[in-house]
């Protein structure tokens, strides 16, 4: 008895063995991702993969990065050889630096000629770069704009200058709003924040609109922020009473002192500080209330700065996990995970049909969520894709600053443009 036992247990070992050895292990992943709407929140996040792993088996495990050193975190990771296998930002990382160097996977593969028909061309355009090659599959956008205190505007009789149906003003408007403004409160009603490089797609919109100029050409090859357009409107910013350079504030805390009240505008503004639960949303926090706004253009149609965020996949060398994180792309971007990405990044989706699904009407709950559609159509270049773009960031503010302690407009300027021009020639 004890050796049929002894045999007995001796084929179930080799049974388990053979089991296990013949077992696929289960599929793990590492995601990163910058703080886009909820998806620097963990519990949402979290929701959100627990989903994933339901309907795939593939397991991911979250990183949450922020905008001060998270840069430095994937860099280091990738110097380290420990880069995760999926990150969350937008094209002037995944594209224009990360991509650019090497170290991501070509997602062209993932799409075919219905993606390419489906998603926003200006998104399309901005996520492959000269080559044809693919580092980012995009899943939301948005257009950045600006923001006024509509009571303060009212006050001061400067709401006739803007059009808040149409949610535009003109260049001429804006001149006289801020005149207005300054006459009425006696103080600087909008700032050139210029402490560094958060939130500078707002001092790059309101310069490159006000009379027409561009930061880059259409190609992306070269910076053109010394035009006579953008040479006129730093010259018209430096000579405003009611307009403040300043060298100790970024975007977030221009956006602070906006809402106490201090400012009268916001150049530093989008759709998601304005969401109802957002900080005050539409209100300051003295209950005045805040209207969003198109950049000022001379004909009314400004040519917005987008936002677009999306998935990249850096390329570790196994090709198991970068077919995994491919199928976390397609769930995300292009499957019955979208529409819950898009709620969680509180933006706009890049496409309206998704996995056959119509995501179209995803906000049709929302009344701030559609009445900023009305922005969309203004949406322009995405020219932060251009090469030397980390250069070019810090040059920006440097710039504004020497512009703000009295500097001459068109020699600093030409001076942007020597320093970026050659870092993208490099």
């Amino acid at each position: 008895m004890k050796k049929f036992l002894a045999i007995v247990l001796a084929l179930c070992m080799v049974a388990s063995l053979a089991a296990f050895a013949g077992a696929e292990p289960a599929k793990e992943i590492t995601l990163w991702t910058y703080p886009i709407g909820q998806w620097g929140n963990a519990e949402a996040v979290e929701a959100l993969m627990a989903d994933f792993e339901a309907a795939t088996g593939i397991k991911v495990t979250v990183e949450y990065l922020d905008y001060t050193n998270g840069d430095d975190q994937v860099n280091t990771a990738l110097e380290g050889g420990a880069a995760p296998d999926l990150v969350m930002e937008g094209p002037e990382r995944l594209v224009a630096n990360w991509g650019a160097k090497g170290y991501m996977v070509d997602l062209a593969d993932l799409w075919d000629e219905e993606d390419l028909a489906q998603v926003n061309p200006s998104c399309v355009s901005a996520c492959f770069n000269a080559e044809g090659a693919c580092y980012e599959y995009p899943v939301v956008m948005t257009a950045h704009c600006m923001a006024i205190n509509y009571d303060a505007f009212k006050a001061a009789g400067a709401d006739q200058y803007v059009d808040v149906e149409s949610h535009t003003w003109t260049t001429e408007g804006f001149i006289n709003a801020v005149n207005a403004l300054y006459a009425y409160y006696g103080e600087p009603v909008a700032d050139v924040y210029c402490s560094g490089q958060g939130g500078d797609q707002g001092t790059r919109a309101i310069v490159n609109n006000l009379y027409g100029g561009t930061f880059t050409n259409a190609e992306h090859t070269a910076y053109t922020a010394d035009s006579a357009e953008n040479v006129k409107a730093l010259e018209l910013l430096q000579s405003l009473e009611g307009v403040y350079f300043n060298a100790a504030e970024n975007g977030g805390e221009e956006i602070t002192a906006f809402r106490q009240g201090l400012l009268k505008m916001a150049f530093c503004w989008n759709i998601a500080q304005q969401l109802p639960g957002e900080t005050t949303g539409d209100r300051t926090y003295d209950d005045e209330e805040i209207v969003f706004m198109s950049f000022p253009a001379e004909d009314g149609n400004a040519a917005l700065c987008g936002g677009i965020w999306g998935f990249g996949i850096f390329d570790n060398g196994n090709a198991d996990k970068i077919e995994a994180a491919k199928e976390f792309v397609k769930y995300f971007c292009d499957g019955e995970g979208t529409a819950p990405a898009v709620r969680t990044a509180k933006y706009f989706a890049v496409r309206d049909v998704a996995g056959g699904n119509d995501i179209s009407e995803i906000w049709a709950d929302n009344d701030t969520m559609n009445a900023y559609k009305v922005l969309m159509p203004y949406l322009g270049d995405y020219y932060q894709v251009t090469a030397g773009w980390a250069t070019a960031r810090t040059e920006w503010w440097n710039m504004l600053q020497r512009i703000g302690d009295g500097g001459d407009v068109a020699t600093e300027v030409a001076t942007f443009c020597a320093n970026a021009n050659a870092a993208a020639a490099a």
